[in-house]
């Protein structure tokens, strides 16, 4: 995969791609990363990439002529889109759709992406209207710009793509991949200032094991994501789980396995 970043501080970037599992997918070929400085493509001598808004009204708003070009020199400079068509165009925005581990799963599938980081008070309309093919936003929260927003998009499709993590069963067992929260890990020591590990995780019963995870999986979405159980794919018996869980008020320890 071929990602290209379009931003008004490209500085902001090295860091996060440089280190750790993107890193090692960069190394390994798997995925690529271009940032694209937008003002590289304005036309004053002053590289005015934002203006006041039409209208009135406080902040400033980013201009939709370097930004039109700056994805148009990108596209010129590929391949003729075969059957995949042309990248999605994706504007980093509040009023995008919410980012979700589903989302992630679906940008992952793409051999190219194009980010469009927005700042300041916003990016001219059109750029929405007649540029970004999606819109997403990471949290209904204000932050200075699209950059950090940019990066965690990546950062969260990247890993899925094939080969990115160690092992393949690596991104099946996150949080959300299922609907539900991760259930708890443990490592050594077995018992730490008196805390030990859940037997059944000692017991080299997979079975069991798989049985325990899935019930604390259940447990800690109903505990700290209630709202997310409503679309769980929950067996009957997992179902009347829940509701022991919600009844049982003051039950504060974590149940061992069934």
């Amino acid at each position: 995969m071929h990602i290209d970043i379009l931003t008004l501080f490209p500085e902001m970037f090295p860091g996060p791609f440089q280190t750790g599992i993107f890193q090692r997918a960069v190394d390994r070929k798997l995925v690529s990363l271009s940032i694209h400085n937008i003002r590289d493509y304005t036309h004053d001598r002053h590289a005015t990439a934002d203006d006041y808004p039409y209208g009135g009204g406080a902040g400033m708003v980013m201009k939709p002529e370097p930004i039109f070009e700056a994805v148009e020199a990108i596209k010129s400079g590929m391949p003729e889109a075969g059957e995949a068509g042309p990248p999605p165009v994706i504007l980093l925005s509040p009023q995008g759709r919410l980012f979700s581990q589903s989302i992630a799963n679906e940008l992952s599938k793409h051999g190219h992406l194009i980010l469009i980081c927005g700042h300041y008070e916003g990016v001219d309309e059109r750029v929405g209207q007649h540029l970004a093919t999606d819109e997403i936003s990471i949290g209904d929260y204000v932050l200075s710009g699209g950059e950090l927003a940019a990066m965690v998009v990546v950062d969260a499709m990247a890993r899925l793509i094939p080969g990115v993590l160690g092992s393949p069963i690596s991104p099946l067992d996150d949080s959300h991949v299922s609907g539900l929260l991760e259930y708890p890990q443990y490592t050594r020591p077995p018992e730490y200032r008196g805390w030990s590990v859940p037997e059944v995780l000692l017991s080299g019963n997979h079975a069991q094991i798989n049985r325990w995870r899935r019930q604390q999986a259940i447990l800690r979405t109903s505990q700290r994501r209630p709202e997310l159980l409503a679309a769980a794919n929950l067996s009957p018996e997992e179902s009347q789980l829940v509701k022991t869980f919600i009844n049982d008020k003051t039950t504060n320890h974590v149940p061992r396995a069934m």
